[in-house]
């Protein structure tokens, strides 16, 4: 499985950061289940990686934390485009116009780039106000979806059928509520990927205590 986490400056740390870590560990685990020689052949069980849509070596993110910047998004029909796009929230309701969700939507190269990829069958997860950015992008229209509360009404009000739960999973679209919740989604994905072995040992090793509120 192939992952790719798209940032930009003013992203919200724990909302890239925390899916980041879980896929990480779960693709290293998935391949010792494997009987392989872990970290070594860890590309065998597909990557993860924080990209960007220009070419550039980190960004900031919205509490002042520098992300290196494993690469650019590959073009949604391209051989290396992920199986699934990871869309960070951050900011929005500050309408920060220079760093944010909200800055990114206001430009409109991510959500051209959202929906350049949805079209072309990539499998979506937005956190928290990442899906704000998915309904500029048209992606959320008449879907089942989430995102932070502080942004609910104006999804909703975007064509969006807003669902009250941590987690909605609508098919090639998943999305989760508030920041912490992208940890919940991940393991969620992990479990249905590599199985709940792989994802019990995920929460175990970062210590976390999984919510399963997930709507299907």
């Amino acid at each position: 499985m192939n992952v790719d986490v798209l940032v930009y400056d003013g992203f919200d740390e724990l909302d890239g950061i925390g899916p980041y870590e879980v896929f990480d560990y779960a693709l290293g685990f998935a391949v010792e289940g494997d009987g392989s020689d872990g970290a070594d052949d860890a590309e065998g069980s597909g990557r993860v990686r924080y990209v960007t849509l220009d070419d550039r070596d980190r960004v900031t993110a919205s509490h002042g934390t520098r992300v290196g910047v494993d690469g650019t998004l590959p073009d949604a029909d391209a051989d290396d485009a992920p199986d699934l796009l990871v869309v960070p929230g951050g900011g929005w309701s500050a309408r920060d116009e220079e760093a944010s969700a909200w800055a990114e939507a206001q430009r409109g190269d991510v959500p051209d780039a959202l929906a350049a990829h949805h079209a072309a069958g990539t499998r979506i997860a937005s956190v928290c106000t990442g899906s704000m950015l998915l309904a500029e992008a048209g992606v959320t229209d008449g879907r089942r979806a989430v995102t932070h509360a502080s942004a609910i009404e104006e999804l909703r009000a975007s064509g969006a059928e807003v669902v009250d739960a941590r987690v909605v999973d609508d098919g090639d679209l998943l999305s989760a509520g508030g920041v912490t919740s992208g940890i919940d989604l991940a393991l969620y994905v992990v479990e249905r990927e590599f199985g709940s072995d792989v994802a019990d040992r995920v929460a175990t090793v970062i210590e976390y205590e999984r919510r399963y509120d997930v709507a299907e």
